[in-house]
């Protein structure tokens, strides 16, 4: 940071609870989140910080700041959260700079918007944080935004270590739970209608996600050109990875009188389901499993998973806002995703942690998922323990935001 920004940061930071005081307003946060809309868990960001600035900070004036809200994301946005603008265009964008009084970046795979966090910080010289994020690399430039923050919050401790073995010096360095914990958005009308129409009975099904080593975006997103080296790990890995959660499946349905939902979190994870999963399954399991052949948006998803008895699979973020939920999660993962899914040994999952290149580890799946369904009340207990807590780091970290504000 050269002088000038330097002295423009800190006087921008030293004034703006006075100049607040002076007018007698509340304090203004942009959040800069929303990264895309084919995945619910991308979409379940949003909502879930939005809902813990609600209760922690309500008198926080709160505008989004989102890359996408297309897909109908935007209205279900508004619904729940009808007194927060949405910030979309040139002039919208210049206002906020301007009236806003910190910037919080949302939950992520990484630093998403650092760009924006960058023109923020030298064009505004008032102070922002980072909530909720996973960082497997740095740059000089992420760095030095790193260092300059009033805090950064990791999803997972993997992230944390990582951060400071490479020397990053933010004054405020902690664990701080994925956004999506928090999402508390309800479409029940349609999730009711789905189950009655499928013969799915509250409480009396699992639901399983499973997806590629690489998402397939090219299938789902302009400007994704096909990846021939990806797919073709894809094509390697899917037949591994998918029958341990097949065999999974099958022990439920036969030695249980649980049904099994097979649902999406991205918009390419309905083929995935029905190729690899449904398609391939015994003809007596198959009566009893129910593939969801349409992409959804979260409110819906939440809506039908708390009425299940619990999800497993090799998805992160639905089982992320399934447990926010109080809803047991099992959570299968590999090398090729980030370390979020360590997050799940941070906040005491460890046992429903399981990683898909350890062979030991494979062997544990079934009989994981399982007992997961033979024993419903204990599966509950123990997620409602991870529930409480995420939920007391939630409340820590909004008292983080609190400080940084002044207020």
């Amino acid at each position: 940071m050269n002088r000038r920004t330097f002295i423009n940061a800190t006087l921008a930071a030293a004034l703006a609870p006075l100049l607040r005081a002076a007018d007698r307003r509340p304090p203004r946060i942009v959040l800069r989140s929303s990264w895309q809309t084919v995945n619910i868990g991308d979409i379940g960001h949003t909502p879930g910080v939005l809902a813990l600035l609600e209760k922690y900070l309500p008198e926080a004036e709160v505008r989004l700041w989102p890359m996408h809200v297309d897909n109908g994301v935007a209205g279900m946005l508004r619904r729940r959260f009808p007194k927060v603008p949405i910030v979309e265009g040139a002039d919208a964008v210049k206002a906020a700079f301007a009236e806003c009084d910190f910037l919080l970046h949302g939950s992520g795979s990484g630093l998403v918007a650092a760009k924006d966090v960058a023109k923020w910080r030298k064009e505004t010289g008032k102070p922002y944080g980072i909530y909720g994020i996973t960082l497997g690399s740095v740059s000089g430039g992420t760095t030095e935004l790193l260092d300059t923050a009033k805090f950064v919050l990791f999803r997972d401790s993997a992230s944390l270590a990582f951060a400071k073995e490479k020397g990053v010096r933010c004054p405020v360095m902690e664990f701080g739970p994925d956004g999506a914990f928090a999402v508390d958005l309800r479409n029940d009308a349609p999730a009711e209608a789905f189950l009655k129409a499928n013969g799915l009975e509250d409480g009396r099904f699992l639901c399983c996600l499973s997806r590629l080593r690489h998402t397939p975006y090219w299938k789902v997103k302009k400007g994704f050109a096909f990846d021939e080296k990806k797919q073709a790990r894809n094509e390697a890995m899917k037949e591994h990875d998918h029958a341990p959660l097949r065999e999974a499946i099958v022990a439920v349905v036969r030695e249980t009188p649980l049904k099994v939902l097979l649902c999406p979190e991205d918009a390419t994870q309905m083929e995935i389901g029905r190729e690899l999963l449904y398609d391939k399954l015994p003809a007596d399991v198959k009566a009893r499993v129910v593939w969801r052949e349409k992409y959804w948006l979260t409110d819906e998803a939440i809506s039908t998973y708390v009425r299940s008895a619990g999800i497993f699979g090799s998805e992160m973020h639905s089982p992320i806002m399934a447990l926010g939920n109080g809803i047991p999660a099992i959570v299968c993962r590999f090398a090729e995703q980030t370390s979020k899914g360590i997050m799940w040994r941070d906040i005491g999952l460890g046992e429903w942690l399981f990683d898909l290149d350890n062979e030991d580890d494979i062997r544990r799946v079934v009989p994981a998922v399982l007992a997961f369904a033979k024993d419903p009340a204990a599966a509950k207990a123990k997620a409602a323990r991870a529930r409480a807590f995420v939920q007391q780091r939630q409340r820590e970290t909004m008292e983080v935001l609190r400080k940084s504000l002044g207020v």
